[in-house]
Parts: C-alpha cells; sequence; structure tokens
C-alpha cells in the first residue's frame, strides 16, 4: 500500500508515504419521499428543489406513479420521467430499480416536450432497469402492469433494458417464455407476441444512446465535481412493499432504503431526507384507512382539494391529519425536515381534528399495526384545533399566515420532532413557503 495516496487526512509512513484511513464519502444525494399514501405534492417540492439542481434521480415505480408540476401556469404530468425534468440545466436518470414501459416513457416525454421543454439528451437510464411489458397493460392494481413486472423481477424470470440492448434474438426466447407464463396464469389474456417483440424492436436505437451502466453512472456522479443530486421517490411510506398497509401496497421499496437498492448507491451519499406531508389525508383504492371521514368532512376535503388520482383518475379517500401514521413514516425514513403541503385546503374549517393515538380494545398502542385487519379495528385518538377560516393562499411568508394556521404548523413540528421547511398554500411554484 506504499503507492496509495488518502483523499482525506492520514497517517504518515517514514518514507512519506500516506494510508487511506477512511473512504471519501463524495456527493450526498437529497431525497424527497411521500409519508403517507402517495399524492402529497412531492411533485411540487421536488420542483422547487430541481430549480438548482445538477441531477435529479428516480429509484423506483413506474408509471403507476403520478406527480402533477405547474410552471408558468403551465401543467405538467408526470409518470416515469423525473419531475424535475422541467429544469433544462438538469440531467434525468431513471435508476435500476424503476419499471420502464418504453411506450409510455416516449408517449409522456413527447407529451411534456410538446409543452416546450427539451429532454432526449438529458435522459439517462439505467441498463439494470426492468421493461414493463405490453403485454400485461390490464394487470396490477393501476392498471399499468407494474405489479407482475417486480413479480418476474423477484422470480428471476424479468427482462431488463440490457437484454433488449444485448441479443434480440436470446431476448426474443425469454419473451416468448415469459408470455406463455403470463398466459398460463391469465388464460384470458390475449397477446401477440410477435406484435409485442416488433414495437420493442423499434425502440431499440432510440433508447440506446440514453442507456449506461447504473452503478458507474452514479459512482461517478457521486465522486466526482461537486453537484446537487436530488431523488425524488414515487408512491409513499404507507405503500412500501415491506412496511405499507400489506397487502394493499405497491410493489417496490418506496421508503429511504429504495434509494439505495434502487439507484445502486451506499447509505453514506444520503444527506437530506425531506419528507412531504399533506395537511389532511388522504388514499386511493382500497385497504385500512383509520382517519378516514366517510361524512360531509371527507366530502369537502375531497372536493376542495379535488383529489382525483393523476394516474388512475379515481376519487381519493380523504380524512383527517394521521400523526400516529406520519410518526411511523419517520422511524422508517428518519426525515430530517417535513414539507407540508395543500394547507390552504384546511381554510374553510371552523375546527381541524388531528389523530394523535391508536386504541385497540380499548387500550392505546404504541406502534402502527402491522395487521390489516387489526388496523381496521383501530380507534383513533384525535385532538381538536382551532380553524383559522381564512384564505391562506395569498401568503408568501409563515407570518403572513394566520395565527392559528401558525399554531397548526407547530402543533405538527412539536408531535413529531421534526421542523416544517416549506408550506403549501396553493398549486403554483410560488405557493410554497419556505421557512429556513
Amino acid at each position: 500500500c506504499s503507492g496509495v495516496r488518502s483523499q482525506d487526512a492520514g497517517s504518515h509512513g517514514e518514507d512519506g508515504t500516506s494510508r487511506v484511513t477512511s473512504p471519501r464519502v463524495g456527493n450526498k444525494v437529497t431525497v424527497v419521499l411521500g409519508a403517507q399514501w402517495g399524492d402529497e405534492g412531492k411533485g411540487k417540492v421536488v420542483d422547487l428543489l430541481a430549480q438548482d439542481a445538477d441531477m435529479v434521480c428516480r429509484c423506483q415505480g413506474g408509471n403507476n406513479a403520478g406527480h402533477t408540476v405547474v410552471v408558468d401556469s403551465v401543467e405538467y404530468d408526470f409518470h416515469l420521467l423525473p419531475s424535475g425534468i422541467i429544469n433544462p440545466k438538469v440531467t434525468a436518470f431513471i435508476g435500476n430499480g424503476v419499471v420502464i414501459h418504453l411506450p409510455g416513457l416516449f408517449e409522456e416525454a413527447e407529451k411534456n416536450m410538446r409543452k416546450g421543454k427539451g429532454w432526449e439528451s438529458r435522459l439517462i437510464i439505467s441498463d439494470r432497469a426492468h421493461i414493463g411489458r405490453l403485454m400485461a397493460p390490464i394487470l396490477g392494481t393501476t392498471k399499468k402492469g407494474i405489479g407482475p413486472v417486480y413479480s418476474a423481477k423477484a422470480a428471476r424470470s424479468g427482462l431488463r433494458i440490457c437484454d433488449l440492448l444485448a441479443d434480440f434474438q436470446e431476448f426474443s426466447e425469454r419473451f416468448k417464455h415469459l408470455a406463455s407464463q403470463y398466459k398460463s396464469m391469465y388464460p384470458s389474456l390475449e397477446i401477440d407476441v410477435d406484435g409485442e417483440l416488433e414495437k420493442l424492436k423499434t425502440y431499440i436505437d432510440r433508447i440506446k444512446p440514453m442507456v449506461r451502466d447504473g452503478v458507474f453512472f452514479m459512482y461517478e456522479a457521486l465522486h466526482g465535481p461537486p453537484k446537487k443530486i436530488l431523488v425524488e421517490g414515487a408512491n409513499a411510506a404507507l405503500l412500501d412493499i415491506d412496511f405499507g398497509t400489506y397487502p394493499f401496497v405497491t410493489s417496490s421499496n418506496c421508503t429511504v432504503g429504495g434509494v439505495c437498492t434502487g439507484l445502486g448507491m451506499p447509505p453514506q451519499n444520503v444527506g437530506e431526507v425531506y419528507g412531504v406531508v399533506k395537511a389532511y389525508t388522504t388514499r386511493v383504492g382500497i385497504g385500512a384507512f383509520p382517519a378516514e371521514q366517510n361524512n360531509e368532512i371527507g366530502e369537502l376535503l375531497q372536493s376542495r382539494g379535488k383529489e382525483v388520482g393523476v394516474t388512475t383518475g379515481r376519487k381519493r379517500r380523504c380524512g383527517w391529519l394521521d400523526l400516529v401514521l406520519i410518526k411511523y413514516a419517520h422511524m422508517i425514513n428518519g426525515f430530517t425536515a417535513i414539507a407540508l403541503t395543500k394547507l390552504d385546503i384546511l381554510d374553510v374549517l371552523p375546527e381541524i381534528k388531528v389523530g394523535v393515538a391508536y386504541k385497540v380494545d380499548g387500550e392505546i398502542i404504541p406502534h402502527f399495526p402491522a395487521n390489516q385487519e387489526v388496523l381496521q379495528k383501530v380507534e383513533v385518538q384525535y385532538e381538536t384545533l382551532p380553524g383559522w377560516k381564512t384564505d391562506t393562499s395569498a401568503a408568501r411568508t409563515f407570518d403572513e399566515l394566520p395565527e392559528n394556521a401558525q399554531k397548526y404548523v407547530c402543533y405538527i413540528e412539536d408531535h413529531l420532532g421534526v421542523p416544517v421547511k416549506w408550506i403549501g398554500v396553493g398549486k403554483s411554484r410560488e405557493s410554497m413557503i419556505q421557512l429556513f
């Protein structure tokens, strides 16, 4: 080791050589994660941070995720592309943990490009990312075929971008084998195997310039010149395959661990972890929802918040803010700060309830139940806070918020022990109040 030179302070031998005493960590990534069941407004936080980012990354999910971003009154809908790609100076990276539905990728890119944002030269795709198949659009919870691709990945029968670009004959054989597996599992599924392969073949030349060895690309980004790297999570903590309200979850890890496995980077490079929290709670689809309000409050939140899924078009179920759930998400993710979104939706309420504890069989429990049946019978303990009955949409600083709105924010901070860094009071970029 006499020829090794340390990049950090090292111990020196008698001959003047230096020993490496600790590895160089390199650049840190900033992570934005959903803290509830998704739809918290992650896209807006990412858009804010992406304005001076050098690189934005997606680490998991597929085109089952949906981010809506409004810039200069133009609305962009993202499903596969990192929403931070709106910044024309940004390099966008789709990591190995993402399922890539190629027709969806190009369709989405062209739709957003028509709104004036070039993208192809700035998009990098990991060669280890799995291909979302054209033949399974009717499968999975969002009818995008994402779940079945993750199933094939876990069963080690999946097809990756690197396979498509290597030997197409070999790829075709594996594709046919996979198609026959799907046919045996879903007898009513109609698959035009030759037609699907023909379509996939047409994407090869177009996608080839974008594909890199994702691990090497990420390593160079972390250990090259100083860079601002942003990771935008899809879905959210309570939809995580391990930690969510199983089995009503997505098929990937949408908590902080998915950043490392989905991009091929070590945990020491994870820097700030921002949890995005809606000022109330929503959920799409079935599954336990302890703080749900099946009443006029739920309807008010749904209509005022325009709570309809970007990807599915389904109405979202609505309820009060559940801090038991957010605390649980914080235990897993270690949020360094919170972005509190859609505070303005609560403007008309005379009082606001916040879930602070769960009771099961008359006893308060200190944890978030893993079992779906137990979670269904949880009795939420609420604290009632006074509303502010004032329009907050024009506020641009914390001090401009009504006193009771400020108290609501402080109550959340105190209960979680995590500072609120942003407060959202509207759809536009300017509607995010930054506190520090």
